[in-house]
C-alpha cells in the first residue's frame, strides 16, 4: 500500500512539472552555424560603411582641392598696370609739331623741301627756324618718354616682387595662372615702354636728319641766289657799336 502511494506522489509530482514546463516551440535553442553567419554578415556590413565612410572623406578632400584650384588670386595689378601703360600714351600724344601719325607727318615734311626762287629770303628763315624748332622738341620729347620710362623702374620692381610672392603662395592652379597672366602684363608694360622710348627716340633723330637734309638744300638756294647775276650781292653799312 504504501508502495502504492509513492508511486501515485511520484505521477503527481511529473504530471505537475510536466504542467510547468513551456512548450516545445518557446523552448530557445542556441544554433552555432546561424551564431556564426549572423557575425560574418555583420562583420562584412561595417566593412562595407567603413569603405563608404573613406570613399566620402577622399571624395570630400577632392572636393576641396578642387575649391582650392578654382581660388582666385587675392593680389591683382592690373589697374596700375593699366594706369602706367594709359601715362604712356598720353606722353606719346603730348608732342609738338609732327605727331605720330602718318598723314600728318607726309604733310609737314611738305616743308622741307622744294626750296626755291618763289620763297623769299623771310620765308627761308622763317622755315629754317621753324625746323630746328621742331627738332629741339623731338628732342626734348624723347627725353621726356626716356625720364618716364626710368621713373617707371621702381613700380616694376613692386609689381614683380609682389606677383613673384604671391604665385609661391598660390594655392591652386587659377591663383598661379593669374600670376602668371600679371607677370606677362607687367612684361608687356615694360616692352611698350622700351617701344615708346624707342619710336621718341627714332623720331628725334628722324627730324633732326630732316633738318640737315632740309639746311643743305636751303643753303644751295641761298647760295645761287648769292651767286645769281642782277642785282645780286649790295654792300650796306652796319652800325657795329652804338
Amino acid at each position: 500500500m504504501t508502495r502504492i502511494r509513492s508511486l501515485a506522489a511520484i505521477a503527481a509530482l511529473a504530471a505537475s512539472l510536466f504542467a510547468a514546463t513551456p512548450s516545445s516551440a518557446q523552448i530557445a535553442v542556441f544554433d552555432p552555424s546561424n551564431y556564426s553567419q549572423n557575425l560574418m554578415t555583420a562583420a562584412n556590413t561595417l566593412r562595407q560603411i567603413d569603405n563608404q565612410l573613406t570613399a566620402i572623406q577622399n571624395q570630400t578632400q577632392m572636393l576641396l582641392n578642387q575649391a582650392r584650384h578654382l581660388t582666385s588670386l587675392p593680389t591683382s595689378l592690373l589697374n596700375d598696370i593699366d594706369r602706367t601703360f594709359t601715362q604712356t600714351q598720353n606722353l606719346l600724344r603730348q608732342v609738338d609739331k609732327i605727331a605720330y601719325d602718318v598723314q600728318a607727318i607726309e604733310q609737314t615734311f611738305q616743308k622741307y623741301q622744294g626750296f626755291g626762287a618763289s620763297q623769299s629770303d623771310q620765308q627761308l628763315i622763317n622755315g629754317a627756324r621753324d625746323r630746328w624748332q621742331t627738332s629741339v622738341s623731338a628732342f626734348q620729347h624723347s627725353m621726356s618718354i626716356g625720364a618716364a620710362t626710368v621713373n617707371n623702374l621702381p613700380a616694376t620692381q613692386a609689381h614683380t616682387d609682389t606677383l613673384v610672392g604671391a604665385s609661391q603662395s598660390a594655392v591652386g592652379v587659377l591663383q598661379v595662372s593669374q600670376a602668371g597672366n600679371q607677370l606677362l602684363a607687367v612684361q608687356a608694360r615694360q616692352l611698350a615702354d622700351l617701344t615708346a622710348l624707342m619710336a621718341a627716340q627714332g623720331r628725334a633723330q628722324s627730324v633732326e636728319q630732316a633738318r640737315q637734309a632740309a639746311g643743305e638744300d636751303q643753303a644751295r638756294e641761298q647760295v645761287r641766289r648769292f651767286l645769281t647775276g642782277g642785282r645780286g650781292y649790295q654792300p650796306q653799312s652796319v652800325q657795329m657799336f652804338h
